[in-house]
């Protein structure tokens, strides 16, 4: 048996997110029928999390298990002539049995675009948050500072479905390690890293941000938001389209 860790990038816009779904085209799926293609098995790739419908990858690490000899090498050029242009392998590589996507990441780096501009063009619509109204950019990247590191990050998580089957009670603690805003031409784009993230917490940061920039909220509300432990203190959850895993780190 060998252990493989592939390193994935896709466009999220395609998809009904990352994990495997009855009667709906996913990353995970898809990944799973070509890789059944090659080898002849029934395996189910682990991903190091689980995007949303929408959101993209630039480089979204996977394992799985196989017995098939093919080289690593061949295993690219093959999963690549098989998977939609939307998926792409950029690597592939053999990992110690032990190793497992998601139970061995130790933080993940998140980015999120937003077009600032009158009219977004069309080859960016995919991928940004299309938002030309007034904004306190400096507001932003001030109340982006509070969520810096460990805190219970309830307020800005979304009901996870999945989590309801674990037995076992589970936090809502996490150690974001940076949080910042930056401009780059007519885009805003947010950057966080963590430990680990909660499910639409990028996104629900993201819509609170932007309530502190419109003026509905202050940057010194933020604290007391991740005090309330209570999703209906923060803002609204942003769109899928911005937001994009950047990179995995063990």
């Amino acid at each position: 048996m060998r252990n493989l860790k592939l390193i994935l990038a896709y466009d999220g816009a395609e998809f009904s997110g990352w994990q495997v779904q009855p009667d709906a085209a996913t990353v995970q799926g898809t990944l799973a029928s070509a890789i059944g293609r090659i080898t002849g098995e029934k395996v189910l790739p682990q991903g190091s999390g689980r995007t949303d419908a929408g959101v993209h990858a630039l480089a979204q690490v996977v394992t799985f298990v196989t017995e098939s000899s093919v080289s690593t090498e061949n295993f690219v050029k093959a999963l690549n002539d098989i998977l939609p242009a939307s998926v792409r392998v950029l690597e592939a590589a053999e990992a110690p049995p032990e190793f497992h996507a998601r139970h061995c990441a130790r933080a993940k780096t998140y980015r999120y675009r937003i077009y600032r501009d009158a009219i977004c063009p069309p080859f960016l619509a995919r991928y940004v948050w299309h938002y030309p109204y007034r904004l306190d950019e400096n507001a932003m990247a001030h109340a982006a500072g509070f969520v810096i590191g460990e805190h219970d990050f309830t307020s800005f998580a979304a009901v996870d479905p999945e989590r309801g089957r674990e037995r076992e009670p589970v936090s809502n603690v996490r150690e974001i390690l940076s949080s910042s805003w930056l401009r780059d031409g007519e885009e805003l784009i947010y950057t966080v890293r963590g430990t680990g993230f909660l499910h639409h917490m990028v996104r629900n940061l993201v819509g609170t941000f932007i309530l502190v920039g419109k003026g509905t909220m202050q940057v010194d509300d933020v604290p007391r938001i991740l005090m309330a432990q209570s999703r209906a203190a923060a803002g609204p959850t942003a769109p899928a389209t911005g937001l994009c895993l950047v990179s995995v780190e063990y």
